[in-house]
């Protein structure tokens, strides 16, 4: 009876539809996603000349079919998401860039994450700007 009147109050405190899950990003600003990226550009690339790094250019990533890019040999998770046609759309890089070993255990990607929503909203807002060759749309 207790725990019924503990979950109860609980359920109370938590806003209409709201759930454990990852909270939506605030809009993110590309020109400071910029900056950020620099720590990202260690591994990849993007623009129109993008080629592969340690990691795999990223250019027209937001959109693409997750494990994609031609000639990166990806991990075993990542195949698989891509096998299975999962894209990385914003909530997909959203949960990635948040902590990419916890999203997809034996990744190779050491980075450790970006833990600001901030900071990912505002990388993804950069990323955005490329379409697949490189260019900004």
């Amino acid at each position: 009876m207790s725990r019924l009147v503990l979950l109860s109050a609980l359920a109370l405190l938590l806003p209409a539809g709201a759930s454990w899950a990852q909270q939506p990003l605030p809009p993110g600003d590309a020109a400071k996603g910029a900056q950020t990226f620099k720590t990202c550009a260690i591994c990849h690339n993007i623009g129109p000349n993008a080629k592969i790094k340690i990691g795999p250019p990223l250019d027209g990533v937001v959109g693409r079919k997750i494990a994609s890019w031609p000639g990166f040999t990806y991990s075993p998770g990542l195949q698989k998401l891509g096998k299975e046609g999962k894209q990385w759309d914003e909530a997909a890089l959203n949960k990635w860039l948040t902590n990419p070993r916890k999203d997809v255990p034996g990744t190779k990607m050491i980075f450790a994450g970006l833990p600001n929503p901030k900071q990912r909203a505002n990388v993804i807002a950069y990323l955005k700007q490329f379409d697949l060759k490189g260019n900004k749309k």
